[in-house]
């Protein structure tokens, strides 16, 4: 395959080199944007989970171009370094730390944040109860930490994976903010899991405090426990975003999108620049990777004499040396 490849069966993933974002998911907080206003009204907004930094660059190109720049401050945390961006500032630490909510808070002075977003997720086993089960950990790692830096009637979006038992997520979400929805944008695949939760009017139970070391949902799953039915049921609305004359996510689309524009192949805008296969691409370049030895060729072992065949050589030479001293 070329390296056109892609540019064709991803057309978000192309037009996200084209127009200089890292990532294709930069077009998903876009369209979540479009349709809840997101970024109305706000002056400090955390990107968790930032790498490659794809939402932070939303964030710094929508606040800073729309409010005067010395108002406007953006957090980005991720444990994985990420390549500076104008008008970020960059955490490398654990969302998971009492005292990477206080450096957020520092870098605020001592102010609340207006937005927190979350764009985080595990890597994927295939497996999809256990994909749901973990992410719907990392989301609540994001939501931990929120509590700690969302201003009063603040605005909350993460990621989530659909499954059977995400409604005991909703009720979790719905404790905390007055509105919850489930947004799926346009440039999401369809065939995959993942959605979007839109909380907004941050007002957390009354006599309620932040604590890192308390989780927020019991470690213990239970399936017959978590599994909310009936009247204990939490059903949120879940909304389609994006304009319907755009781009299909699932869709191939041909090189040369409109008529009188050429295609010209774009390289990606940042690549990573500490990724945790890098050691293993260097390894594989050079031909350094530990190979297994090939199984030795089965070596077929030197005759041996049994006893008996033994016996018959020596009766056998005997004899022979008899015929020739009688033939003598």
């Amino acid at each position: 395959m070329g390296r056109s490849s892609k540019d064709k069966r991803d057309i978000y993933y192309r037009l996200a080199k084209e127009e200089g974002w890292r990532a294709r998911s930069a077009f998903k907080l876009l369209q979540l944007d479009e349709e809840y206003q997101l970024f109305q009204g706000v002056h400090r907004a955390v990107d968790l989970c930032a790498a490659p930094g794809s939402w932070s660059q939303v964030l710094s190109r929508k606040l800073r171009s729309s409010n005067e720049t010395s108002e406007v401050k953006i957090v980005a945390v991720d444990l994985q370094a990420m390549a500076p961006l104008p008008g970020v500032i960059q955490i490398q630490g654990d969302i998971t730390k009492v005292s990477t909510a206080h450096e957020i808070i520092r870098h605020f002075k001592g102010e609340p944040a207006d937005l927190v977003v979350c764009d985080g997720a595990p890597d994927v086993t295939g497996l999809h109860d256990i994909d749901e089960y973990i992410q719907a950990q990392l989301l609540l790692a994001a939501l931990n930490i929120t509590t700690h830096v969302l201003r009063t009637g603040g605005t909350f979006v993460a990621k989530i994976f659909r499954g059977k038992d995400v409604t005991l997520l909703y009720s979790q979400l719905k404790i905390f903010f007055q509105e919850v929805t489930c947004a799926k944008p346009r440039s999401s695949r369809n065939s995959s899991i993942e959605a979007f939760v839109v909380c907004q009017g941050y007002s957390p139970p009354e006599g309620y405090k932040p604590n890192m070391s308390n989780p927020l949902l019991d470690h213990c799953y239970d399936v017959d426990f978590n599994q909310l039915e009936g009247p204990n049921r939490v059903i949120v609305p879940f909304l389609a975003c994006g304009d319907l004359s755009a781009y299909d996510s699932d869709k191939t689309y041909p090189l040369q999108l409109d008529t009188g524009k050429e295609y010209n192949y774009v390289p990606p805008n940042q690549p990573p620049i500490r990724p945790p296969y890098q050691e293993a691409c260097f390894l594989k370049k050079n031909n350094l990777l530990a190979k297994e030895r090939p199984p030795s060729p089965v070596s077929t072992p030197p005759a041996t004499n049994t006893s008996e065949e033994d016996d018959a050589s020596s009766v056998c030479e005997e004899t022979a040396i008899q015929q020739l001293s009688i033939s003598s």
